[in-house]
């Protein structure tokens, strides 16, 4: 659960890195997936790696999308992949 919680955070600080416009938008989907996913068994870490490898590689196509440095996913790289 901590680390889903590192992820989120890290997340939301990339998203500050987005046109302002495109911010709410992606926040709010942030948020969701991890309403979405809060039931899942912590116990399942294959799962959880996957998930949090999805978010990671989801994270870098947005900041592609808006022209931002990738290298400020470095540290969500840290936690999902690390």
């Amino acid at each position: 659960m901590q680390k889903a919680l590192r992820v989120y955070g890290q997340v939301l600080r990339l998203v500050r890195r987005l046109p302002k416009d495109s911010r709410p938008y992606y926040a709010k989907y942030a948020r969701e997936n991890i309403v979405n996913y809060r039931d899942v068994d912590v116990n399942d870490t294959q799962f959880l790696d996957e998930l949090f490898l999805r978010a990671y590689n989801h994270s870098l196509r947005v900041l592609n999308k808006y022209s931002a440095d990738e290298s400020t996913a470095n540290k969500l790289k840290e936690i999902c992949c690390g």
